[in-house]
């Protein structure tokens, strides 16, 4: 039982310190200097962002699971 805890742990911090930093370079994005970008455009990326994280949420408190999307801009 305590192999499963400490694999969880291991691989629990490794997936979130990578989510974090990847949302950290999404965030990046958002500088107007270097990119052009409109609203809907980080209203989509906020979203879609917002979906996963709440699919993540109903996975782990029973809720059921979430469907595993592609993220694009263009629709």
């Amino acid at each position: 039982m305590r192999d499963k805890r400490k694999k969880f742990i291991d691989l629990a911090e490794a997936r979130v310190n990578r989510a974090i930093k990847d949302i950290r370079l999404i965030g990046n994005l958002a500088n107007k200097n270097s990119y052009d970008y409109s609203d809907e455009d980080a209203r989509k990326i906020t979203r879609a962002l917002q979906k996963e994280l709440d699919s993540a949420k109903s996975r782990f408190f029973g809720d059921g699971r979430g469907k595993d999307s592609e993220f694009r801009l263009d629709d």
